[in-house]
């Protein structure tokens, strides 16, 4: 029987009853025939931790830990303390993460199909549009999964998906990377592995809802996808010209994101036709926020490039969750 080693993270700053909301979603996802083992990673907060009381009768088994590493850290415990296990394939979810019941099945399946791919994942789509901001970005999500579909780098934020289990050990994940994701991703491309976008499934996440979480969370970004120009001769050795192009775009269409603004006059119509509860009135609405949005973007990376040059790093900065 093939193993899956499930994987969540979580900061000092996680909210109780996020965290507990994460394990009954996570518990009650389709394993099918693999025997899966769910680790909630757990940067603790205080000697008595309330969320780590609150976990451990939900079935999972929680690795308490002193905050090391950022996430990276936190994820290359997790594999440290399953390596006994000896999984097949690893799933990663954030605490807001909310993946369909046949999440892990369809990534499982894509990936016994696929040799060369390193990780299966799907669309994502935001699940809390409680307000301005975040049905702002609700839009920006659609833009996103469109380019994602039709770039040959398929960069999954924060690595969340169902990974091969192998290569994850073995090339580990780079605990001095702002965005270890992203990190991870351009060397697995380089070496010539693919990342597999799946249409049968889909998964939720929250977004930021204040300008200022926005603003915070592209900061930390941006400053880490300027560190990715290190890999630039490994990613050009890679000789996959698809690769290379939509590798380059990704990392210097953001620092020039104003360019896009005259586009947002074309925004109204797009949210008709792709949201089926959108109004008239709510498209010019989110139209507008796609304005202060790139303009929040364009700031960021401005911030994020002045930091980098000067060599000082950015503060990670916890996002505030909406009770789901």
């Amino acid at each position: 029987m093939k193993k899956i080693a499930v994987i969540v993270p979580v900061s000092q700053l996680e909210d109780s009853q996020v965290v507990l909301n994460s394990a009954k979603r996570i518990m009650a996802l389709e394993y099918g025939n693999l025997r899966a083992k769910i680790v909630y990673a757990v940067d603790i907060n205080s000697e008595n931790d309330e969320r780590i009381r609150l976990l451990k009768p939900e079935g999972v088994e929680v690795l308490s830990r002193q905050s090391r590493g950022r996430r990276a850290g936190a994820l290359n415990d997790a594999l440290r303390y399953l390596a006994d296990f000896k999984p097949d394939f690893v799933a990663l979810f954030d605490v807001d993460s909310r993946p369909e019941v046949n999440f892990v099945k369809e990534c499982v399946y894509a990936l016994e199909k696929d040799p060369m791919a390193y990780i299966a994942s799907s669309p994502r789509y935001v699940s809390n549009p409680v307000n301005f901001v975040s049905r702002t970005i609700q839009a920006e999500y659609h833009m996103l999964n469109f380019l994602l579909k039709r770039s040959a780098f398929k960069q999954f934020n924060g690595l969340i998906g169902v990974l091969r289990a192998d290569l994850l050990y073995k090339y580990k994940l780079n605990e001095g990377a702002i965005t270890e994701d992203a990190d991870y991703a351009t060397r697995m491309h380089a070496k010539g592995y693919k990342a597999i976008l799946l249409r049968t499934t889909k998964i939720h996440e929250q977004s930021p809802v204040s300008w200022t979480d926005l603003l915070n969370q592209r900061k930390r970004w941006y400053y880490g996808g300027l560190q990715l120009w290190r890999y630039w001769n490994v990613v050009k050795s890679s000789n996959n010209k698809s690769f290379i192009l939509s590798w380059a775009i990704a990392l210097t269409m953001t620092y020039c994101i104003l360019l896009f603004l005259p586009f947002v006059i074309f925004s109204p119509f797009l949210l008709l036709f792709y949201s089926n509860n959108a109004s008239p009135k709510a498209s010019l609405a989110v139209s507008a926020g796609l304005v202060l949005y790139l303009l929040i973007l364009q700031y960021s990376a401005i911030i994020a490039l002045f930091n980098f040059v000067r060599g000082s790093s950015v503060e990670w900065k916890a996002i505030k969750r909406v009770a789901d």
